[in-house]
């Protein structure tokens, strides 16, 4: 399958560029930069959503699954975009949300049997605070993320039948598969009970009073992969689809008997540390090697020089493209983009906006992204642009690039080897990978010398630079 070792760019759309000067990114903007992506040398790109919507949730919450939002374009022109990248080489992925529409889906006031309710609300907690049920006339619906946001319930054919058509929908147009968004909440408890007490830690990060739940009622329920069958059923067997699974990656079976692979939050959330990087790329690899989405930012967390430190941002870069499986590349790390301010008051309620700020194209005071005033300001295009990048073989672009290049000659296997403290070591095929997490100098294992460096001298004397990685031939 094309996407087993591919790399797939995120493009969030209102951020990446803006065609008509109005602010906002869009369709006609993602198709003038195709060209970054050819050079960069990922093999497809994921739209964040771009469907109708109230945007109580930036696009989580659609309004129509089948139609454009006119702030992004039109049916035609997501038509031209899908038949441009196909020229160029890029498939196209979507941006799917199956657990819950907008209030203000056509949905939501014709078939309210097609969403979750109660006449009383039990102890589920909503990801964004407070309790997942809001009262509408004599009965409760349930949201598992803002009240804006109703949940479906997969136990109704007629709902399972109608997410089907969405599916084929943007197939039929040409997308190569989808992001399933918050996929483990597809399937809930079918008697609604309360969720017990948390009996040991979740293992991935949890918003205020979630961690103080079990979490096994109100996600991630029995017959959960009897409900993606009928997804992978609309899809069919070609299409790509991987799942934003937020569970630890040993829950993750029934989802990948359906999925081709579930995002890898474990490393995600990882410290830099060596040890616990081991650890969770250990834990995903032993569910299914085949089966790990590896990302180390997107549009929902800060990006990620304020994450691992502006210091191991090449390192990173070298630990996403050299894991086995499919990889993933949020907009503006292939240039070293940092958190902004944001914007004053708040776009997004959840506190989101300093990670979504617009792409840096050329060191103008707006980035290249619009002619117009951005909905988000610029962060720093002076310092960080991908026109100077390009040109400067010893950029962080072009450390991307080269590790994309190399990627596919890194060769079968895998195999997690003993280094010295600190050290994050791997056999890939014929080749060795090794990253050093700390400030200080460390032993390199043994190798016969380096093919790629993050920097220059990375590897010297058997040492490796603080900060620094190296693909080696293996001794």
């Amino acid at each position: 399958m094309w996407h087993r070792d591919a790399v797939i760019y995120q493009v969030y759309p209102r951020s990446f560029q803006d065609s008509d000067g109005d602010g906002v990114g869009d369709l006609e903007g993602i198709r003038s930069r195709l060209d970054h992506l050819v050079d960069l040398g990922v093999d497809g790109l994921w739209l964040s959503p771009i469907y109708p919507s109230p945007l109580a949730d930036f696009g989580y919450d659609v309004s129509d699954h089948t139609a454009i939002d006119p702030v992004f374009g039109t049916l035609e022109g997501f038509d031209a975009l899908v038949a441009e990248a196909r020229q160029r080489g890029l498939r196209l992925l979507m941006d799917v949300v199956p657990c819950h529409t907008s209030i203000e889906h056509t949905w939501f006031r014709e078939h309210p049997d097609w969403y979750i309710w109660s006449e009383r609300p039990n102890n589920w907690l909503a990801a964004f605070g407070g309790s997942a049920w809001t009262k509408l006339g004599a009965r409760y619906y349930l949201h598992s993320f803002y009240p804006e946001q109703p949940d479906l319930d997969w136990r109704n054919p007629e709902l399972v039948a109608a997410m089907q058509e969405v599916f084929r929908f943007w197939l039929d147009r040409g997308a190569a598969g989808y992001r399933l968004d918050a996929i483990d909440r597809l399937l809930k408890d079918a008697e609604l009970r309360d969720e017990p007490p948390a009996s040991e830690p979740f293992g991935l990060p949890l918003r205020g009073e979630e961690a103080s739940l079990a979490r096994v009622m109100s996600r991630n329920a029995p017959g959960t992969g009897e409900a993606l069958a009928h997804i992978r059923e609309a899809c069919g067997p070609e299409a790509f689809l991987v799942g934003e699974i937020y569970l630890p990656s040993t829950d993750w079976r029934p989802y990948l008997e359906h999925l081709d692979a579930g995002f890898a939050f474990e490393l995600f959330h990882s410290p830099w540390e060596g040890g616990p990087l081991r650890r969770a790329v250990e834990a995903t690899l032993s569910v299914r090697e085949a089966g790990a989405a590896w990302v180390l930012s997107n549009h929902d967390f800060p990006r990620l020089p304020n994450r691992v430190g502006h210091e191991n941002v090449r390192a990173a870069a070298m630990l996403l493209l050299t894991l086995p499986g499919t990889a993933f590349v949020y907009q503006g790390d292939e240039i070293g983009m940092v958190d902004g301010p944001g914007a004053t008051p708040p776009r997004d309620r959840a506190g989101r906006d300093s990670h979504r700020h617009p792409m840096q194209w050329d060191p103008s005071p707006g980035g290249g992204f619009s002619d117009g005033e951005p909905w988000l300001s610029s962060v720093d295009p002076v310092d960080r642009n991908v026109e100077a990048q390009r040109i400067d073989p010893g950029s962080l672009l072009s450390l991307y690039r080269d590790l994309i290049a190399l990627r596919p000659g890194l060769g079968e296997g895998f195999e997690l080897i003993e280094a010295a403290p600190g050290v994050l070591a791997y056999r890939r095929g014929e080749h060795v990978v090794a990253l050093n997490t700390t400030a200080e100098e460390r032993p390199a294992p043994p190798v016969a010398g380096a093919v790629l460096e993050t920097e220059p001298g990375a590897l010297r004397g058997g040492e490796l630079a603080p900060h620094a990685g190296v693909v080696a031939a293996s001794a």
